[in-house]
């Protein structure tokens, strides 16, 4: 069962050297002056929303993007200065941030540490430096090297390390390189997910340009030999795309998964409060055009907000938590909804169950391995109609 009390903040920073191709998240370049203005825009939101969560204990930081690592590091420090002083923050709480290998120093290293960042992410995607310039990644394979050492060095002893699987012209081959070599760094923690051809893309306008996308059917391929590989290192599969060492699951990422709540900080955050899910705004401009008034009302930067009922919250509860290996517990399901999961959901347990696709252990609901392979259409069984 959760602890209604603790409480998870992600930190947004949009900015980056340059876009991937087949980056669709809310990202770009800007000069020095506007990361310095957008930063200081967001002090003020954590400010303005804390006096609402004074009590809560905050157990996970995730600074994602974008890429955190580009800007000064000193601003950092700030966020980091502004949320101890808003908010109660555990002093064993998780504290990541995402970092593209080439963009981190000793300086930047050294005021990491101190500020009380304790776990970093590598966005490597690849080793193949041939993949990575395709991609559009702004570091090489002996950069990311280099990175790592670098946080090894300065005491960062929790750290993941990002692949990509089903790359444009990337081969079972050139996968299998990749998974060895990463494994030799042996991280606590490693993300393996699958490329999405997202619309809006400089992949998808142009996909004719790029080597073929591996077929459906080499790609599950891909993260099978992806799957046998990291576990096989002593790594434990704990969601469909994550593995780590025994203690170091990323908290923050289980937060989502596990429905517990979050703030959001910075433009597109999303947050899931009292039942209740918000997007800030996309708009830069827009958002720290609000946040320098004096009289500014949080509501003014926030869209797309709405309200959970308690089918919204069954149907998550499940999809949600069927993301990990583990599944999810059919007496917490029972604590919090007050009623026995087969009274809402028998049809659809017991067709999954016949299919193969989902197994019952004890107090546990699962995906089979088989299920993982169609967990979309799986999970989509349980939106309520």
């Amino acid at each position: 069962m959760k602890n209604n009390n603790q409480l998870g903040i992600y930190i947004h920073i949009p900015f980056c050297v340059q876009k991937c191709i087949y980056c669709d998240f809310l990202s770009a370049p800007a000069n020095e002056e506007t990361k310095y203005s957008y930063v200081h825009a967001l002090i003020k939101e954590i400010e303005k929303t804390s006096k609402d969560f004074k009590d809560r204990d905050v157990n996970s930081i995730f600074f994602g993007g974008g890429t955190p690592s580009t800007l000064d590091p000193i601003l950092i420090v700030e966020i980091m200065d502004a949320l101890r002083t808003h908010f109660q923050i555990n002093e064993f709480a998780e504290v990541s941030l995402e970092c593209n290998p080439g963009t981190l120093d000793e300086d930047k290293a050294y005021i990491y540490r101190n500020a009380g960042i304790n776990r970093i992410s590598f966005g490597l995607q690849s080793v193949n430096n041939d993949e990575l310039k395709m991609l559009g990644r702004i570091h090489s394979f002996e950069e990311f090297r280099d990175s790592f050492r670098l946080a090894r060095n300065y005491g960062f002893n929790n750290i993941n390390i990002d692949i990509m699987t089903g790359l444009p012209g990337q081969t079972k081959e050139s996968l299998e390189k990749t998974l060895k070599t990463v494994l030799a760094f042996k991280p606590e923690h490693i993300s393996a997910y699958g490329l999405i051809l997202e619309e809006g893309t400089k992949l998808f306008e142009n996909i004719n340009n790029y080597p073929s996308i591996p077929s459906d059917e080499d790609d599950r391929d891909m993260y099978e030999l992806g799957r046998a590989q990291i576990t096989k290192a002593k790594l434990r599969q704990y969601e469909i795309s994550n593995y780590a060492k025994k203690g170091y699951e990323c908290i923050h990422n289980l937060k989502y998964w596990n429905r517990e709540e979050y703030l959001g900080f910075g433009i597109g955050a999303a947050s899931f409060v009292n039942e209740t899910r918000y997007l800030n705004t996309r708009d830069i401009n827009a958002y720290m055009d609000a946040l320098n008034k004096k009289d500014m009302k949080l509501e003014s930067i926030r869209e797309n907000v709405e309200k959970l009922d308690i089918n919204d919250a069954k149907e998550e509860f499940v999809f949600l938590g069927l993301r990990k290996t583990d599944g999810i517990s059919l007496e917490d399901y029972k604590e919090r909804f007050g009623e026995d999961i087969n009274k809402q959901y028998e049809k659809e347990i017991a067709s999954n169950v016949e299919k193969g696709l989902l197994v019952l252990e004890g107090d546990r609901m699962k995906l089979t391995r088989t299920g993982v392979d169609i967990s979309n259409s799986v999970m989509a069984d349980f939106i309520i109609g």
